[in-house]
């Protein structure tokens, strides 16, 4: 590589890793307790669990489930249910002033006698507050777009420093870490080695974490193109005032899709349905059909079957690219995996920010570890490296005198 596209490969990574750093710090920080949500929610005790019963207890009428939640929440209006995700032994309805209410309130009921568990609260708490940051920062959409550019800008700064690693490691073998220099040299070593071993770890939960930050952009883009077109035949009509039975709708979309389940419902009026339709959402029971969802339209009032929706595929890259960013896909084994992998990069981007603080020490030391460190190699991951510039330079001035 000639030293004018190195300088500039330097450039680009130098100013994207000062960019986004800090906030994949934040983000690797706040994701690493939601990698544990369910088992951190069964010890703080915030996971709501079903009352035991014998496994061949009887599931109750669903209009009835339905009964018990609207009676918790009067003059409400139900926006959503979603089953327990095992044995199903627990249905959670939402319920706001109006189907597009966002200020919701989630009441947990038991499927077989039809009677409330307990309100769930989804505010306030630790991880609720971990949530938040780590998806739009309390800022709503501004600030989950906010952070997707960090992550564009995060895979800017891997790709460059990918490109950089190589020419800048040529007098260093893979893993060597210069114990016998200055702590900075050290901390770069180190820097470097972790950085490019978790390479291709950061490259997915970057590429899956700026995916999801433009779900609601995807669902609207949906909802106006291929939704509108399902509803064609609607236009004109008004939204009806009483709705057919929610079980009638639920079974009937089940029977629709043999071998497939319930994962939730949204009501008519809300955000992923129609005024006239239920929507029921069903997964399929294989590895990868667990992670996609079958929109089935049930008719609001006849409840019956209207239509199947296939999917996009930019909808169902969102639903892969979800589990796969908090490293649901393989059971704990995989979620230890990736809560190591979070601590190594939380490492790679903490010496990072130590790296380019520290070059502003006193100018007599600061001369001696540039000259220590002149034929180091730049960080392959976000890091804004004073060290860069003067190991550029000794590459570029080598390659003059070759």
């Amino acid at each position: 590589m000639n030293a004018r596209r190195l300088k500039t490969w330097a450039w680009i990574h130098k100013w994207s890793s000062l960019v986004c750093t800090v906030f994949m710090l934040l983000l690797c920080l706040t994701g690493l307790p939601l990698i544990f949500h369910h088992e951190i929610g069964h010890l703080l005790g915030t996971e709501i669990e079903a009352p035991a019963m014998p496994a061949d207890t009887p599931k109750a009428n669903l209009d009835e489930v339905l009964e018990a939640a609207r009676a918790f929440y009067p003059g409400k209006v139900p926006m959503f249910a979603s089953r327990e995700e095992e044995e199903g032994n627990l249905w959670f309805f939402t319920f706001g002033d109006s189907a597009t209410d966002e200020k919701a309130k989630t009441v947990a009921v038991d499927a077989r006698t039809a009677k409330v568990v307990r309100e769930n609260e989804f505010t306030g708490g630790f991880m609720w507050v971990m949530f938040k940051l780590h998806v739009d920062l309390f800022a709503g959409l501004p600030g989950k777009l906010f952070l997707g550019l960090m992550g564009l800008l995060l895979l800017v700064a891997i790709v460059s420093g990918v490109v950089l690693y190589a020419p800048f490691m040529r007098k260093l073998g893979f893993g060597d870490v210069r114990r016998d220099r200055s702590p900075r040299v050290k901390w770069l070593d180190l820097h470097n080695l972790l950085g490019i071993v978790t390479l291709v770890w950061a490259l997915v939960v970057g590429a899956t974490g700026m995916i999801n930050t433009w779900a609601d952009l995807m669902i609207k883009y949906w909802q106006f193109t291929e939704l509108a077109h399902i509803l064609e035949p609607y236009q004109g009509k008004s939204a009806p005032t009483s709705l057919g039975s929610f079980d009638a709708a639920v079974n009937g979309a089940s029977a629709a899709h043999p071998g497939m389940r319930v994962d939730f419902v949204a009501f008519p009026g809300t955000q992923f349905s129609s005024p006239f339709h239920y929507a029921v959402f069903l997964r399929g029971n294989e590895p990868l059909t667990s992670r996609l969802l079958t929109p089935v339209l049930m008719d609001a009032v006849t409840t019956r079957h209207h239509q199947s929706v296939d999917l996009p595929w930019y909808l169902k890259a969102l639903l892969v690219s979800q589990p796969l960013h908090f490293g649901d896909y393989g059971g704990m084994p995989m979620k230890i995996l990736w809560a190591l992998l979070d601590l190594a990069t939380i490492v790679v981007l903490g010496s990072g920010l130590y790296l380019w603080l520290a070059r502003r020490g006193r100018p007599q030391e600061r001369a001696r570890e540039l000259a220590d460190v002149a034929d180091a190699a730049p960080p392959p991951f976000p890091s804004p490296s004073p060290l860069t510039e003067p190991a550029r330079a000794s590459q570029e001035h080598q390659e003059r005198s070759a």
